[in-house]
């Protein structure tokens, strides 16, 4: 087995916060690295200082792919010096300077958000640990190393029984996940053609599948197609902008997302994923159900 590894420059970057605000669901640390998989890719991935260390075992690593799915070469700086000058957002800066939003493989993140819904991430994690080693492509990966495979393609997963889905633990999300895999599989829906759609329509044939709703919708358009305008909106949001924003009023989920578009833009987005990064690692913050 060869090992090939390269060094990414990126400044700033916060690695363990990229990794465990909730956008991404394949991330384990290993012994002051974190492993996971991008598409076919065995991945482990430490900082140092301002470089990004990544090692696979693939034989012809795309390094361009990888480049892209850390977001080395965005001009951060520039994101974040575009949000709102509000002492909530400055926070949230300073605590987590260098949080970045991955650049998701469109099938897997909307089957993986599909699986999160009512979720805890570490439950979500271990449901899709459970469907990427039953119906994934294993991996090579080094000795000593847990085995770790790709994630199982939408045309797989549509001839795949919703009896044996709900044997991994998904309950009645089987169906959902069904339904999505045999649309995108028989090209009822072309995932591709969301890049190029205007968001609000992007926004509305996501939520043509059954189980997917508006913050499902959002995370995947923020996590995979980096539309800017998607403003996931869930306990932890609503509870954080109706509090520092709404003085503890109660805001109707359209007001929460028109102010959120019209006061976070134009990376309303990115201010999203660090507030909530933030608002979820208070201390003694309870915990949203």
């Amino acid at each position: 087995m060869v090992i090939q590894s390269q060094k990414l420059s990126a400044s700033p970057y916060d690695l363990a916060s990229t990794l465990t605000c909730g956008q991404a669901f394949r991330w384990t640390r290993w012994d002051h690295t974190s492993v996971g998989v991008i598409d076919d890719h065995w991945i482990q991935v430490s900082q140092q200082g301002p470089s990004l260390h990544v090692s696979t075992t693939h034989s012809s690593p795309n390094w361009k792919r990888i480049e892209d799915y850390f977001q080395v070469r965005l001009d951060l700086d520039n994101v974040t010096r575009s949000f709102p000058m509000d002492s909530h957002l400055r926070e949230a800066k300073r605590a987590y300077r260098g949080l970045r939003l991955l650049k998701q493989s469109p099938w897997e993140c909307l089957a993986s958000f599909i699986l999160s819904s009512n979720k805890q991430i570490p439950h979500i994690q271990q449901i899709i640990t459970r469907l990427t080693q039953r119906f994934g492509t294993p991996l090579e990966v080094p000795p000593g190393h847990e085995p770790l495979a790709s994630f199982p393609t939408a045309a797989h997963l549509a001839s795949v029984s919703e009896a044996d889905l709900r044997k991994l633990g998904m309950g009645y999300r089987a169906p959902f996940l069904s339904e999505a895999a045999r649309r995108v599989s028989d090209g009822r829906l072309v995932l591709q053609s969301l890049f190029e759609m205007p968001y609000p329509e992007a926004f509305a044939s996501l939520q043509t599948l059954p189980g997917v709703g508006p913050k499902i919708a959002n995370c995947v358009l923020l996590f995979a197609f980096q539309k800017q305008e998607a403003f996931p909106i869930d306990v932890w949001i609503k509870r954080a902008l109706s509090t520092l924003y709404f003085s503890d009023a109660s805001p109707s989920p359209k007001q929460l997302e028109a102010f959120a578009r019209s006061y976070f833009n134009p990376y309303a987005g990115y201010a999203q994923q660090y507030l909530f990064h933030y608002v979820r690692n208070q201390p003694r913050s309870p915990q949203p159900h």
